[in-house]
């Protein structure tokens, strides 16, 4: 008798669909995935969907719907392990800007119907709502982790994801910090690895896609800013306040900041 296939599911919540197109992106990697999986359910790739329960499921999205916040129930009582991906799910996103101020006054603006939107008055991660076994960082994720962390988990084994800093991305490529040679503010030295250092080997300062990293001591750089940078409050506020405004570290800095 032939063993089954695992069942993989992907769920979208408020996003914008970037991290499960990295799954695509992944191309040959992923048909190499799919010999050993059933992909089961996702939306961007085929109409097609399996019934449940699932093995894995990679849910990608922040939760700001009260329709999400029951939904996200019924995905988690429907999968053996959920992991999530990206910056929404894992720290409520870009939408998490709403977060510091009254979102009312936002959905007026954008808005020509404003009694049609349901809305909540945070973004917050899944991990608020339900237990979240797994999280993948990142805007949008790295690829390559992305397919790690799936085989890990239909493997049993915990997921090999180097939990260091964009430093250390610069310094394995050669790249020149440019917080010391241009002085230009980088949140690099807290952010947690996994873009390859993209911006700092481009001469810009990492804008912190990928979420504070364990342990990130934000005083400490938001002080440099300050010092040895000459950076006021008001910056500093907007360069914690990005992809992932709303996770613990970035947020308790920028809040320090507001004047």
């Amino acid at each position: 008798m032939a063993k089954r296939k695992p069942k993989l599911a992907v769920w979208k919540f408020a996003s914008c669909d970037g991290c499960q197109l990295s799954l695509l992106d992944c191309e040959d990697k992923l048909l190499e995935v799919a010999d050993s999986i059933e992909i089961a359910m996702f939306m961007e790739a085929s109409r097609a969907v399996i019934k449940g329960p699932y093995d894995l499921s990679l849910v990608e999205g922040s939760i700001t719907t009260p329709h999400d916040a029951e939904r996200i129930h019924k995905v988690r009582r429907a999968s053996k392990y959920l992991v999530t991906i990206g910056a929404c799910a894992t720290t409520g996103g870009i939408q998490a800007l709403k977060n510091f101020r009254d979102v009312d006054d936002f959905v007026s603006i954008v808005y020509a119907n404003p009694d049609y939107i349901e809305s909540l008055n945070k973004s917050t991660p899944i991990a608020d709502h339900v237990f979240v076994d797994y999280e993948l960082q990142g805007c949008p994720i790295n690829k390559n982790q992305l397919i790690e962390v799936i085989s890990a988990f239909l493997n049993g084994r915990k997921p090999n994801i180097h939990s260091y800093s964009v430093c250390m991305e610069c310094k394995r490529r050669s790249t020149v910090c440019v917080m010391v040679a241009h002085g230009t503010p980088c949140l690099g030295p807290v952010t947690h690895a996994g873009c390859g250092a993209i911006c700092p080997s481009y001469n810009r300062g990492c804008y912190g896609c990928y979420g504070p990293k364990e342990t990130p001591n934000t005083s400490s750089l938001a002080s440099w800013f300050e010092k040895m940078m000459d950076v006021d409050d008001d910056d500093i506020v907007r360069y914690f306040r990005t992809f992932n405004a709303f996770a613990e570290a970035f947020r308790k800095e920028s809040e320090s900041h507001e004047t």
